[in-house]
């Protein structure tokens, strides 16, 4: 195991009400939570074979049995507002002694272990990493050493935080992921036909 790299796995837990808010205003609060709960276990699954230490930090209380298995390290996400809670994981995992740490949600139904681990390699080389959603947020951040700036002064969950982000890191040394498509309204399942056709038949 590569104890130089620390992945931290944001998620909300999964009830109804709770989660995927937006999604929920067109198919119903029960119906977004079981799409969670597949973005929940697409998640898991790509990340279960990445050789780091990964830990999900839920929002508000520990999940003890659910997809994530034991070798994930459960918490509970610590801070005020998004922002916050990731500012204080990264500065707890460079406490610790990790050299290249990324953070990640659980909302994509198109990410890879490979997309994961050339993130990973990429900071063999750069000092942040950074994969940019269709949305203006992002999906994927990582850095070698503790920026507290990407943390503060944004508006998260608008469409503004990627381009507050990349002005924070615009004289740093930083490489750029493919884009990729957050799933948060019924529109962003239309090219996932097979998790629309899941929603109709249950």
């Amino acid at each position: 195991m590569n104890t130089s790299r620390l992945l931290l796995i944001f998620t909300k837990n999964p009830v109804p009400g709770r989660c995927k808010t937006r999604l929920a205003k067109t198919i119903g609060d029960v119906a977004a939570t079981e799409v969670y709960k597949v973005l929940l276990r697409h998640t898991a699954l790509v990340t279960k074979p990445l050789d780091a230490i990964k830990e999900v930090h839920y929002s508000d209380f520990v999940e003890e049995d659910d997809m994530f298995s034991d070798t994930f390290i459960k918490k509970v996400q610590q801070g005020n507002d998004l922002g916050d809670k990731m500012k204080n994981a990264f500065a707890k995992g460079f406490q610790q002694g990790f050299k290249h740490i990324i953070v990640i949600g659980c909302d994509l139904l198109d990410i890879t272990t490979e997309d994961i681990d050339g993130a990973f390699n990429a900071l063999e080389t750069f000092d942040y990493v950074l994969g940019p959603a269709e949305d203006g947020g992002y999906y994927l951040l990582g850095m070698n050493k503790p920026n507290n700036t990407l943390f503060e002064n944004k508006d998260w969950g608008n469409n503004s935080v990627l381009q507050d982000t990349l002005i924070d890191l615009k004289d740093e040394h930083l490489a750029l992921l493919d884009e990729r498509n957050d799933i948060d309204t019924y529109e962003d399942l239309e090219e996932f036909k097979e998790l629309k056709e899941y929603l109709l038949n249950n």
